[in-house]
């Protein structure tokens, strides 16, 4: 049995977080805002749970915005910050070297590998990112180490929508609650993966999380970046070496997934320099386009 989607038996919804962690559903140009919606959520207390509030209690908190949301409150997505839609992730999983072309360009250019050893993902596993760099569209990538090069990674990034463990490629996408756009921002070097990708603001989710019922296979979906204007990346989600089913059995086998987890799925070729005052459009098939500004931290 899986978890009970919030778009099934209805439309879908695309869930924002804005401002001061108010909650919205995205309906073209504009957002509702649904926050009264969160009242259906349970009052923790200290020791906090090991998942994201929000995830792990999508279901009610769907039902309830379909009550609030005739009378919701309408105002433009250009007049908010987006902040990214999961709040409060256990852990940020995320896949490297995941397309076959991303991996050829990794290996030949001693400006992105650094004498690193460059195995195929099926022996180098997958990483963690820190939970603290994770930032939204409207917050911006704030670059550091300004002395070595930082590179943008678009990503198609899902949310993990229940406990999972020792999950099955074939029952994977049960455990989806759903999908969004990711920038795996990464400082050059030869320092482990982790820390050179888990500084604050590396790790952009966004624009809004689109449930998973919207997108019902995620492995077909082309995605894109553009830095001022110019295209970088272009790829398509049938090219991942490890598709999303794939990824779950393999995160799965080793620990315990829990709602509200972040996972990116890694980054096509063009991966390339980005510096302060550039303007990065990220967009992928079905979720949208997010425009994220870049400054020095």
């Amino acid at each position: 049995m899986g978890p009970s989607r919030p778009g099934k038996g209805n439309h879908y919804m695309r869930l924002c977080r804005f401002d001061n962690g108010r909650l919205g559903v995205v309906e073209g140009e504009n957002l509702r805002d649904v926050t009264a919606a969160l009242d259906v959520l349970p009052a923790y207390r200290y020791p906090l749970p090991t998942s994201d509030p929000l995830i792990g209690n999508l279901a009610a908190v769907t039902d309830r915005i379909r009550t609030v949301l005739p009378a919701a409150p309408v105002q433009p997505l250009s007049a908010v910050t987006l902040l990214a839609p999961v709040a409060n992730p256990g852990k940020v999983v995320a896949a490297p070297v995941n397309y076959q072309k991303h991996l050829d360009e990794v290996r030949g250019d001693e400006g992105l590998h650094h004498q690193n050893p460059i195995n195929t993902i099926q022996k180098t596993g997958l990483f963690l990112k820190a939970t603290s760099a994770l930032a939204g569209a409207g917050e911006g990538i704030a670059l550091r180490k300004l002395d070595r090069r930082n590179d943008h990674e678009v990503e198609l990034v899902f949310i993990i929508g229940k406990t999972a463990r020792g999950v099955s490629r074939d029952e994977a996408l049960d455990y989806v609650a759903g999908y969004a756009i990711g920038l795996d921002i990464t400082i050059r070097g030869s320092e482990e993966r982790s820390l050179r990708k888990s500084a604050d603001s590396y790790a952009i989710l966004g624009p809004w999380m689109v449930t998973a019922d919207e997108i019902p296979d995620p492995g077909v979906l082309d995605l894109s970046l553009a830095v001022n204007g110019q295209t970088r990346q272009q790829s398509n989600t049938r090219n991942l070496i490890l598709g999303v089913p794939a990824l779950i059995e393999l995160a799965s086998s080793f620990y315990t997934l829990y709602p509200g987890d972040i996972f990116f799925t890694g980054t096509p070729e063009g991966v390339s320099p980005i510096e302060p005052g550039d303007t990065i459009v990220a967009s992928i098939e079905r979720i949208g386009s997010m425009t994220v500004q870049v400054r020095a931290a």
